[in-house]
């Protein structure tokens, strides 16, 4: 790996792992044997579900803060830390500062349900509400962090967010150190990076497939015109896959490039139908960004028999009303 490039090596990843262990769980990696028969491959699920908080990020968030500790002592850290963020990674932020002694403050605007503004508090975050776009909740970070001197936690683009969710890949090869490949899906690129980083330096034959969203893929459409590009947000069951990945972007972008085999894009059907299944058949309710692996196997027909295929449940913030739609859309909701 060219850490030049990115930041991002095996030995940045080891040392995400030594800084998150008791905070962050080694989450199982479990044989479905109803995928395994329907795809005759031997299809395992990384369970990130099981996480505290429900997804990855809590790895890189907990890796990021535990090493801004390191490098410049806790007490240059005491304005606090912040982010914007309604889903997972606020969730992850304000989990990881309370686990390691920072305060944080996760700015919201005030279109953000109540539900949600609570459970993040409930985490022992205070949340601000600003303004009424994400752009505005963005722009309060921004304030703080000149005004108030709070360090900014950003949701992918940084070497410590990607090594920390690299040490996913750690597990994966410690656990099935044959594995053929490994289905990931793709935003900001800070999970395939990592992942990726990490699966490629122990055992480069392994194949990483990216699966991003059929529409409003900045990443996709970055890739294809070999620079960050933004693109229009678009509604969808897997939306923890929408959003820019920044036209400044320094790490992700060229660490994608660097470790990713093939790229899939899905369907609303395919990613609701793997959604379903996934429940049916595995009773786990996981959100759309999590399916889209199994997604990916289905629409495309991915032949994959004999292989041992790894998918990533990346996450379990799925609303029960979402999953009702997903059964409609799947043409299950007799």
């Amino acid at each position: 790996m060219a850490e030049s490039r990115h930041g991002v090596t095996l030995a940045s990843i080891y040392q995400a792992r030594r800084r998150i262990a008791g905070q962050v769980a080694r989450t199982p990696l479990i044989r479905s044997a109803a995928l395994s028969a329907r795809f005759d491959a031997e299809v395992l699920l990384k369970l990130e579900t099981c996480q505290p908080t429900g997804a990855f990020k809590l790895r890189g968030a907990t890796n990021m803060i535990a090493a801004l500790i390191e490098r410049y002592g806790r007490e240059a850290l005491q304005p606090g830390v912040t982010t914007a963020s309604t889903g997972n990674h606020g969730r992850a932020v304000a989990h990881a500062a309370a686990r390691l002694g920072v305060p944080a403050v996760i700015c919201l605007s005030r279109l953000v349900p109540e539900n949600k503004a609570r459970a993040i508090e409930a985490l022992g975050a205070e949340v601000r509400r600003v303004g009424r776009s994400q752009d505005e909740a963005f722009g309060e970070v921004e304030r703080l962090v000149r005004e108030q001197g709070m360090t900014p936690i950003p949701p992918f683009d940084d070497p410590l967010i990607a090594a920390g969710q690299g040490t996913i890949g750690l597990e994966l090869m410690e656990d099935a150190p044959e594995l053929d490949r490994v289905i990931v899906g793709l935003s900001g690129g800070g999970l395939l990076g990592g992942i990726g980083a990490a699966v490629k330096a122990i055992r480069p034959a392994t194949r990483i497939t990216g699966v991003s969203l059929s529409a409003g893929a900045a990443m996709w459409e970055s890739l294809q015109a070999g620079r960050p590009v933004e693109v229009e947000e678009v509604e969808s069951l897997g939306d923890s896959l929408g959003g820019g990945i920044g036209l400044d972007n320094r790490c992700t972008f060229a660490l994608v490039g660097e470790v990713m085999d093939d790229h899939l894009q899905v369907s609303e059907v395919a990613i609701a139908q793997a959604m379903v299944d996934i429940l049916e058949h595995e009773k786990l309710l996981v959100e759309g960004a999590a399916a889209v692996g199994l997604a990916a196997l289905a629409e495309h027909g991915l032949d994959v028999r004999g292989q041992r295929v790894a998918l990533i449940l990346s996450g379990n913030g799925v609303a029960l009303e979402t999953f009702d739609r997903a059964r409609k859309i799947a043409g299950r909701d007799e």
